[in-house]
């Protein structure tokens, strides 16, 4: 039987764990009852001259017997717990709960503090639970009055469809247009008195909720010199492309030009921008079940350790307290209310009408997804392929070594031409599994990186399945580089053979753009989306999957640059001549060498511009910097691999130098949250999840050992070819490595952000809003 410690360690929601019942401390404190009363206890008389009696066990019932008849004819409470309210300097008064002994304990010094610890926990729980309920409640009313809004804008769009002629919606530009493609409100109305009298009914339920319409019937009451005071506005935020370049036209064209744009004929409110309000609407509802859902969780665990802690105290003690206690837990308002339940009610209901067309089944996938269970098939796979694995490994070193392909005499043509296709291979099968070592670890100190990473919970990776992915890969990599040097060393000509990492890779691609749901197509095409808004940072809205994801690119350089000398050799048809020279020392190779090695730190650069834009936060234009300092001194480095001198050894030295102390910093102090000299923990943080301080210790000492790696590039050593693409290879690997070792920290401290603020829930913008029309 599992520990209910253990069970509530698991169940708890991992943002909201310092506002759950401490359990842990509570136990202790019954554990200090415990020693207390066996500490003052007599000491059992040795001097009897017999062993055990056989009428012991009649004893022993008798007693309990006698007990129990003297507990259930006792019916007056030895505790009282009592309420008091006090003013909290809101309209609320705060319930708080305080426990006073009526009898007398043997342990009472002990007791007390028992009972003072446990009121402490109720009243914290219990202000808690108002707090995230008053605030899932003002959600709630806030996006019915949305709803509301987009039922009756559709009503609108639907009678301007059945005729033309009953009126259109112009369009009204805000006075600050950044975070907003579109602001629309009904123009005036044409000659029909019935259509105007339909629609007036229409504007005049909105404007209930307190959304005034331009050159409305009522809102001419309230203008001034001609001018409305108030306009509706749909707030949908630039996420693509297209809305982003149309809110920054719209920025620069009023600050610039100081006069927005005139309103015209052809600016409607569509069906397109409705949709986007109707997504964003229906996501807010999800959002706002969950939530609903995780406060109901919170009260159901809580009200179970508030019984398992008084069962504990009853039997320790011998007392019957827990009854009463009991009963003012029952009577507190995070278990009496139940408004949370009536409002997952309405929810549904609402949800299953208006964004599931009455069909519940459909609606509660929506609302409760199921979360994909442990299979044990994925687990054998896992063994299955990683045994290939080694085999086949074992095998690929034992005909390298017989066919001599590693020796500088023998074949250069193979390290220059075939072993960067694999070495491509290798470097991501490496971050794959330092992937899957980081879920593992995530899974186990209860870092929710579903949440942070906004992962559907039907569809994300979990540790096994990274593993698989990661096992397939290498064995087929390593199965077509056995099945390689078997076809060279049996005569084949060596133009046909060296196609086969050629075709390995187009497999891949084929594999990873596969229309067909197989082998985690969800997981494929996020994969491909994330992708595409890192190539397209500055137009797309920065996530936080985003810009990890792009910061795992910045230490896959070596990656892309095999990529690059791949792509050249066969699209070149080098692979036909084998002159691989043609593709290492032309200059259109070295220059996009400087692309190539420039690309993941521009694409880190702009999505922090982009967030800088969006969130007017300077610290993201401070690690623009740093990701512009490391351009530069990649720059340099390449520059100094082909004229080597004093200057370029120089320029070299004092730009690596400034990126590596730069990248150090930001490390430690930004994304790790450590250095801090106020901390309780010695220039580390306050709050840690690992309970070793020196695993942290370690990691600052490894990461700055890795971080200067590129110590290896200015020292040049002579060494053969062979040599030099293994140290290259190992380089690179180090530096995967330590990207995964960064990994970990970095979503530690991403998490434990989000528990300082008790963050569970995603906060999703709402469309409509009002805006001041003369401001």
């Amino acid at each position: 039987m599992v520990k209910f410690s253990k069970e509530l360690e698991a169940q708890l929601i991992p943002e909201w764990k310092d506002a759950f019942v401490n359990y842990w401390q509570l136990k202790k404190h019954v554990k200090k009852i415990k020693l207390s009363r066996k500490n003052r206890q007599p000491p059992p008389d040795l001097n009897h001259d017999f062993g055990r009696s056989i009428f012991d066990p009649i004893h022993f019932i008798a007693l309990k017997l006698s007990t129990m008849l003297l507990s259930s004819n006792n019916n007056t409470e030895i505790i009282q717990v009592r309420c008091k309210s006090m003013e909290d300097g809101s309209d609320e008064e705060q319930v708080l709960y305080q426990t006073e002994l009526i009898e007398l304990f043997s342990e009472e010094d002990e007791v007390r503090v028992f009972f003072e610890r446990l009121d402490e926990e109720l009243n914290k729980v219990n202000q808690f639970y108002k707090t995230k309920e008053s605030e899932i409640l003002e959600r709630g009313e806030i996006l019915n009055k949305q709803l509301q809004i987009l039922l009756d804008l559709k009503q609108i769009l639907s009678d301007r469809r059945r005729k033309p002629n009953a009126g259109i919606l112009a369009r009204s530009w805000p006075s600050s247009p950044r975070n907003s493609d579109f602001s629309e409100s009904p123009a005036e109305l044409n000659d029909s008195s019935t259509e105007i009298s339909q629609i007036d009914e229409v504007i005049a339920a909105l404007e209930k909720n307190g959304v005034n319409f331009i050159n409305s019937a009522s809102s001419r009451a309230k203008t001034k010199k001609g001018k409305p005071k108030m306009a509706m506005r749909i707030d949908i935020p630039a996420t693509t492309p297209t809305r982003t370049i149309t809110a920054v036209t719209s920025m620069i064209w009023e600050d610039l030009v100081n006069n927005p744009k005139k309103e015209g004929p052809g600016n409607f409110i569509n069906r397109k921008k409705i949709q986007c309000a109707e997504k964003m609407i229906r996501s807010a509802f999800v959002e706002l079940y969950r939530g609903l859902g995780l406060l109901k969780t919170y009260s159901s665990l809580n009200m179970v350790a508030f019984r398992k802690i008084l069962k504990k105290f009853d039997k320790v003690s011998n007392q019957q307290a827990s009854a009463s206690y009991l009963k003012a837990v029952k009577r507190s308002h995070f278990i009496s209310s139940d408004k949370v339940v009536r409002l997952m009610d309405e929810v549904e209901s609402i949800f299953t009408k208006h964004f599931a067309n009455n069909d519940r089944k459909k609606a509660m996938k929506f609302l409760r997804p199921h979360q994909q269970k442990d299979s044990h098939m994925v687990t054998f796979f896992v063994g299955l392929f990683t045994g290939c694995f080694v085999s086949l490994f074992s095998v690929y070193i034992i005909l390298a070594h017989l066919s001599g392909i590693f020796s500088p005499s023998t074949e250069t043509a193979y390290m220059e031409t075939v072993y960067p296709v694999f070495s491509v291979f290798a470097l991501l099968s490496l971050h794959l599994f330092l992937y899957g070592c980081n879920l593992f670890m995530w899974k186990n100190t209860r870092i929710n990186y579903n949440f942070i990473f906004e992962f559907a919970p039907s569809t994300v990776l979990k540790y096994r399945d990274v593993f698989l992915i990661c096992t397939t890969f290498m064995t087929s990599v390593v199965g077509a580089m056995v099945i390689h040097l078997l076809l060279r060393a049996g005569g084949f000509s060596p133009t046909h053979v060296d196609t086969i990492p050629g075709i390995l890779l187009l497999i891949f691609i084929a594999f990873l753009v596969c229309p067909f749901n197989i082998f985690y197509r969800p997981t494929r095409y996020c994969f491909l989306r994330i992708i595409r808004n890192i190539i397209c940072s500055p137009l797309y809205k920065v996530l936080m999957v985003d810009f990890f994801m792009a910061d795992q690119l910045t230490s896959q350089i070596p990656l892309l640059r095999h990529l690059e000398s791949t792509a050249c050799y066969f699209l070149a048809g080098n692979f036909k001549t084998h002159e691989y020279a043609t593709c290492k020392n032309g200059k259109p190779y070295r220059q996009i060498a400087y692309v190539i090695s420039f690309l993941p730190y521009y694409w880190r650069a702009m999505q922090c511009a982009r967030r800088w834009f969006d969130e007017y936060d300077l610290d993201h234009l401070a690690n623009m910097g740093k990701y512009v300092s490391a351009m530069v001194a990649a720059g340099a480095r390449l520059t100094y691999a082909t004229q080597c001198n004093h200057l370029w050894f120089s320029v070299v030295l004092v730009t690596s130098v400034v990126a590596t102390v730069y990248q150090l910093y930001w490390d430690f102090v930004k994304d790790w949250g450590l250095l801090n000299p106020n901390s309780k923990n010695p220039w580390l943080r306050d709050d840690l999840i690992l309970k070793n301080k020196s695993i942290y210790y370690l990691s600052i000492a490894l990461n700055v050992v890795l971080r200067v790696a590129w110590i290896e590039s200015i020292m040049r050593f002579r060494i053969n070819p062979v040599q030099t693409h293994f140290l290259d290879f190992f380089l690179a690997s180090l530096e995967v490595i330590r990207r995964g070792h960064w990994n970990f920290y970095r979503l530690e401290n991403e998490h434990l952000n989000n528990v300082g603020k008790y963050r569970a829930v995603k906060t999703v913008p709402l469309p409509f809003r009002e805006t001041d029309s003369d401001g």
